[in-house]
């Protein structure tokens, strides 16, 4: 007999950001795991068993859940903000491809959360409003140099960029190696936004342009925006803006332009 495995994303931050799809899952769930920090933010029920573990305990927290999937169970699993963006869901389905055949046969479900760039654009206007990309910076599953290819060929594309773990105590350095790239080849007064803790009581909005963008203003709460060569800013009475890019490449669009959608 198997049970049922749910990849449930937590949305940014904020309650009231879950889905109800989220919120079932996780109200009917056997048994919960993920990372502490995040278990922390769903309420706890009483019979629900909760396996926290590090944050660099990924495919080690996927192979339990899948055992106890295995059993009968109905195991959920949730990440912050969308599992599929930088989170648990391809841990899990890494951890099938090279585990044990009869993890096949579990019913595995991805519950869409609000990933964090665009619970920050949200906040700004529309800075994702053309072409964009997201990059992690972290290290620790692939090589520095990767990141680097990578970081010199969306700014050449000129891509609005969403930067994904910038900096932590391990990494303290490669924000600032990564602006520096940028600053090679955007203009100094291109948008950088600093979005950190999204949607929660202590949550901060700071946009500089890239030339003062100081990597000090980033913790690993922070997700970065930097803007494209259309990305533009529009001020406020109160002394914020909005940060918004064109849907035309090469021009503001004033009038009637084609929408699409997906």
């Amino acid at each position: 007999m198997t049970g049922r495995l749910t990849i449930v994303g937590l949305g940014p931050g904020a309650a009231e950001l879950q889905t109800p799809q989220a919120r079932a899952a996780l109200a009917t769930a056997t048994d919960l795991f993920g990372y502490t920090t995040y278990l922390a933010r769903v309420p706890e029920q009483e019979g629900q068993a909760r396996h926290g573990s590090d944050n660099r305990e990924e495919l080690d927290r996927a192979r339990a859940a899948l055992e106890l999937a295995y059993t009968g169970k109905y195991v959920a699993i949730v990440s912050s903000g969308d599992p599929g963006v930088f989170a648990m869901a391809a841990a899990v389905f890494e951890a099938i491809e090279a585990g044990a055949p009869e993890w096949r046969s579990i019913e595995v479900e991805v519950i869409p959360g609000i990933s964090a760039m665009f619970a920050a654009a949200a906040r700004l206007g529309a800075p994702l409003g053309h072409d964009f990309c997201a990059i992690s910076l972290s290290d620790n599953l692939k090589p520095w140099e990767t990141v680097v290819r990578r970081l010199e060929a969306a700014a050449a594309a000129d891509f609005v960029i969403a930067l994904y773990n910038p900096i932590s105590r391990a990494r303290p350095w490669q924000l600032g190696a990564a602006l520096d790239i940028l600053r090679g080849v955007r203009a100094a007064d291109t948008p950088v936004v600093f979005a950190t803790a999204v949607s929660r009581a202590d949550e901060t909005i700071e946009i500089v342009p890239l030339g003062d963008a100081d990597p000090a203003r980033a913790d690993m709460r922070t997700l970065v925006l930097v803007g494209s060569s259309a990305t533009r800013t529009i001020a406020r009475p109160d002394g914020r803006a909005w940060v918004y890019t064109p849907r035309r490449a090469g021009a503001v669009a004033v009038g009637k332009a084609e929408e699409c959608a997906i």
